[in-house]
């Protein structure tokens, strides 16, 4: 596992940009083995999630070249094939091959997913949607078996029984070449939905309505791609360096960022005391003191995100009073927690789902260990922070889900190292 080492204290300053949306660059890769032809995106994030989709794709004879931040993929001599366990069980997003696969061939046999611990995450909702398509699952030793070849995929309507981003783009990708038409209820919300749903209509796909609760798909025989696809910016990384910079900056730019897609984290920003200017791309964050608390509960977009609560969680250290944090989609996504009370925070979860943050003036720099993405985001800003040196174990998480990381702070004045992975060879 890699580890990252941080010297603390250093002031930031100067511009970063923000690369594209791993959230839904995760979810792309995987929709582009249902293309005719192959398929070229830009912005893509060096980020190992990337990797890891690269491997399966070849797994299934589809080959794919990824050079600065361009990543072509030719899916036009696909084979079904057994996919590697160790790629699959490395990050959760590999279930939306689940759906791809069924669009493409009308069956899937994959292993369950991993990816972060963080807690029950069950994909009851996908497997009711393959099923309400007229697809028969089964489960049998960790491996799923989705089978629609008897009769084929047949558009439905599909109510979700609770928001999930990953079934809505799970359904999304087996209906888009279905007979008929599918209509998702209760649809997930999110930017990166939007995303998804533009790369298939640009390659001839019907979905309406995504971004909103109801979305509309209409089957469609063929999809080939005409354009490079431009993923859209990161908004999880940009709310996370907005995090930094607030906390350690002597003024920083963030480019390459879309304002709307984070109304609900610069609102609390701002009710935090952060001094901010928003442009049209681009957002700058001036010196900030004097914070205030403040009472965050995440919920679905356009509510303030849950992969947003770790990054926040280290600024309201420095805020003078008492902060709360409920989390409403990961109740555990606490893990965070033990790691900045042994780096001297005051912070605490004793009833499920909720944190207490109080101000904690002075952290100290020691060994932490990073037990997903967003907890590693939460110590890096707590590494910033502090007095001394900290190393952070397991940053493997991290690498997964931030792009460039360690060269993005040195060129913001951070003092910033890895050590146990070799980025130059990052990517295959």
């Amino acid at each position: 596992m890699a580890k990252i080492i941080i010297h603390g204290g250093k002031r930031l300053r100067g511009e970063v940009t923000i690369g594209g949306a791993k959230n839904s660059t995760v979810a792309l890769i995987p929709a582009a083995i249902l293309a005719d032809t192959p398929v070229k995106f830009d912005t893509v994030p060096q980020i190992l999630d990337v990797k890891n989709l690269q491997l399966i794709l070849s797994a299934m004879n589809v080959t794919s070249d990824f050079n600065n931040g361009e990543l072509e993929i030719d899916p036009t001599n696909i084979r079904e094939s057994e996919l590697p366990s160790g790629a699959i069980k490395s990050l959760r997003a590999s279930y939306y091959f689940m759906g791809a696969l069924l669009g493409k061939f009308g069956r899937a046999t994959v292993t369950f997913p991993g990816g972060d611990n963080l807690g029950r995450r069950p994909i009851d909702q996908h497997i009711k949607g393959f099923k309400a398509l007229g697809a028969k699952v089964s489960e049998n030793n960790d491996i799923i078996h989705i089978d629609a070849t008897e009769n084929g995929l047949v558009g439905a309507r599909i109510f979700l029984d609770t928001v999930s981003v990953g079934a809505t783009i799970n359904i999304i990708l087996a209906a888009v070449r279905a007979k008929g038409q599918t209509i998702i209820e209760n649809a997930a919300r999110e930017p990166e939905i939007i995303d998804i749903a533009t790369f298939l209509n640009n390659m001839g796909a019907n979905v309406r309505g995504a971004g909103t609760d109801v979305i509309r798909i209409a089957g469609v025989p063929h999809l080939k791609a005409r354009n490079t696809h431009t993923i859209i910016p990161d908004r999880i990384e940009a709310g996370t360096y907005m995090s930094m910079a607030a906390a350690m900056g002597d003024g920083v730019l963030i480019k390459n960022v879309i304002p709307e897609h984070l109304e609900s984290y610069i609102s609390k920003l701002i009710e935090i005391g952060v001094n901010i200017e928003i442009d049209e791309d681009q957002v700058y964050v001036y010196k900030s003191d004097n914070l205030h608390p403040a009472h965050i509960k995440t919920l679905p977009f356009p509510g303030f995100a849950t992969d947003l609560q770790q990054p926040i969680t280290p600024l309201l250290m420095l805020a003078e009073g008492e902060s709360t944090i409920t989390d409403t989609i990961y109740p555990k996504r606490v893990r965070h927690i033990p790691e900045l009370r042994r780096m001297g925070g005051d912070i605490d979860s004793a009833v499920a789902g909720e944190i207490i943050v109080n101000q904690s003036k002075r952290l100290i720099g020691t060994d932490v260990q990073a037990a997903e993405i967003r907890a590693g985001a939460a110590l890096i800003i707590a590494a910033l922070m502090a007095k001394g040196t900290t190393t952070i174990h397991d940053a493997d998480h991290i690498l997964r889900g931030y792009d460039r990381i360690a060269e993005k702070l040195t060129d913001l004045g951070a003092e910033v190292s890895i050590e146990g992975i070799d980025l130059i060879n990052l990517m295959p």
